[in-house]
């Protein structure tokens, strides 16, 4: 949150999310520094996975399905689901890439580029949604029923244990 003065306000309301490698350093962040509030991986392994203990504040795992899903490639995110304490949700999104959480697909498909099964446009638009309803509930207080369970306009979106 931006103070009046334009500088950020450390001491209120702070969430990070990242995406890769930025994933795990939001984790990494939140270990090392309490004033995070909730944080958010999207795509990312956790380099390492956090220990039981490590975080109990809100987190948010939102990632590929055909990499994230329980029992998938990365068992990072296992470890790491068993290890959060306090509000944490997993999501996967059925027919994305690593890429579909940024803005980079719509860039490729515009240059002509193959795009994943998952349109680019689609996949920003999820992403906005989940983002804003993770951070507007865990630091607003602003209940988001996006959060609590398969949405049939986001059929897409796969909730994890």
């Amino acid at each position: 949150m931006l103070t009046s003065m334009g500088r950020f306000d450390t001491k209120h309301e702070i969430g990070m999310a990242g995406h890769s490698l930025g994933g795990a350093a939001a984790a990494a962040t939140m270990i090392a520094d309490p004033r995070v509030r909730a944080g958010m991986n999207m795509d990312g392994s956790f380099h390492p996975a956090p220990m039981p203990g490590q975080i109990n504040r809100p987190f948010l795992m939102l990632g590929r399905d055909d990499v994230h899903s329980v029992g998938g490639d990365d068992t990072t995110w296992g470890q790491t689901w068993a290890a959060l304490g306090g509000y944490r949700k997993w999501l996967t999104v059925a027919g994305a890439d690593h890429t579909s959480f940024t803005d980079l697909d719509l860039l490729l498909e515009e240059a002509g580029f193959p795009t994943p099964p998952l349109p680019p446009e689609r996949g920003v638009v999820i992403t906005r949604a989940y983002v804003t309803a993770f951070f507007d509930q865990t630091l607003k207080g602003i209940h988001s029923p996006l959060l609590d369970g398969p949405s049939p306009n986001n059929p897409e979106v796969l909730f994890q244990p």
